[in-house]
């Protein structure tokens, strides 16, 4: 597949970065935005972008010339010349995306690999306004994309084998590490992270431990680079919240992924986290946390007792019952779960691997115990836990 032309829609963050990697890569890539200027003004930006990294020896001074040379801004998707690949990277929403689609549908070659960056609307929704939509995919990257590794590649009900494997390749030779998905509610990351930052918040609402310890106990014990709580502080509880509520809603409401009154609250006071100086924990105006010590001699007594009570223990159990379950479903393999949490959000060791370690059928009996805990059908085991699939 052709693919020396490139088109990203969306000169925020997500599309600007996107089109960094592409042109780094060797493509001709038209930056589009619907607000006049904003795509002229990325790729100004791009330009400073690519001098930080000559002066950080990852590109020549040659190179990033290129790269910049092979930037250029377009007004609108009529513009555009006719492209190997167009990726999307507009705000999450299905309308708008399903009309920037059907707009690209209509100006491309049929030849032309759609691309959407969503991170969590279902790929033939999005496609269903496309001629031909067997070439419509996911590609989602992980922010900042020239930084993170990362693409999820996302195949739709209607997208086509060629076109998957096609994708694939594309991300490799841009230095990425892609992992195939189908097109579930929230793909690998955002679908297996849920029990990280659900369980924290329940076991704070439910008294078990205040946020410093539960964090402390998933830094130090489990080895994650931050706490599930002062994570969403970083994230943001409203975008948080956005994305659980998203997993949420496409499953059906069900109860394994519905979102806690806990962060509901934040999100309702104001309580974003460290942009708006108060989340979970307070902050200075420089971003620093004030207070909120852990109460260790607690976090001792915790941790390797009933995995109600245990954050570490708990925690793991559903990050295990909930990557197992993708699995079972068919719509990841366990070598690209284990390396999406890793790449994605940085776990010290993927869920599944984690499960070996500590035997599914422990993680079973955790879960059962958890299920019959707390009945209502969030901590239901997955049938491969249940039926001895995995090994």
């Amino acid at each position: 597949m052709e693919l020396s032309d490139v088109a990203v829609i969306g000169a925020g963050a997500m599309g600007a970065g996107i089109a960094q990697v592409a042109a780094t890569a060797g493509h001709r890539v038209s930056l589009v935005d619907s607000v006049d200027g904003a795509a002229a003004a990325a790729v100004d930006r791009l330009g400073s972008s690519l001098e930080r990294l000559v002066t950080q020896g990852r590109l020549t001074p040659d190179e990033a010339d290129a790269a910049q040379a092979r930037l250029t801004a377009a007004r609108s998707v009529d513009e555009l010349p006719a492209c190997g690949l167009v990726i999307e990277a507009v705000p999450e929403d299905l309308s708008l995306k399903r009309k920037v689609f059907a707009d690209l549908g209509a100006t491309q070659p049929a030849t032309t690999m759609l691309a959407t960056n969503t991170s969590s609307i279902d790929i033939a929704a999005i496609a269903e306004a496309v001629i031909h939509p067997e070439r419509v995919i996911g590609l989602h990257f992980f922010n900042p994309p020239p930084a993170m590794a990362l693409v999820e590649v996302v195949h739709g009900a209607n997208t086509s084998g060629r076109v998957l494997d096609a994708a694939v390749e594309l991300m490799r030779t841009w230095g990425k590490t892609p992992v195939r998905c189908a097109s579930t509610p929230g793909f690998i990351v955002n679908r297996v992270a849920r029990p990280f930052y659900g369980e924290a918040q329940r076991m704070v609402e439910g008294g078990v431990a205040d946020a410093a310890t539960i964090d402390w106990i998933l830094r130090e014990k489990g080895g994650f680079p931050m706490g599930p709580l002062e994570l969403t502080d970083f994230i943001g509880q409203d975008v948080n919240l956005a994305v659980g509520t998203s997993v949420w809603e496409q499953t059906g409401h069900d109860e394994r992924y519905a979102p806690t009154e806990f962060q509901r609250r934040l999100v309702a006071a104001g309580r974003l986290g460290r942009k708006s100086g108060e989340g979970v924990y307070t902050y200075a105006a420089d971003g620093a946390r004030v207070g909120g010590d852990p109460d260790l001699d607690l976090a001792e007594r915790l941790v390797g007792g009933p995995v109600a009570t245990d954050p570490l223990a708990r925690t793991l159990a559903m990050l295990v019952n909930e990557a197992v379950d993708l699995v079972d479903r068919g719509d990841a393999s366990e070598e690209d779960v284990d390396l999406a949490m890793v790449l994605g959000v940085r776990y010290p060791r993927g869920p599944i691997e984690w499960g070996r370690e500590i035997g599914f059928d422990v993680v079973a009996g955790q879960i059962t115990e958890l299920d019959r805990a707390f009945p209502g059908g969030r901590y239901r085991p997955s049938p491969a836990l249940t039926n001895g699939s995995l090994r």
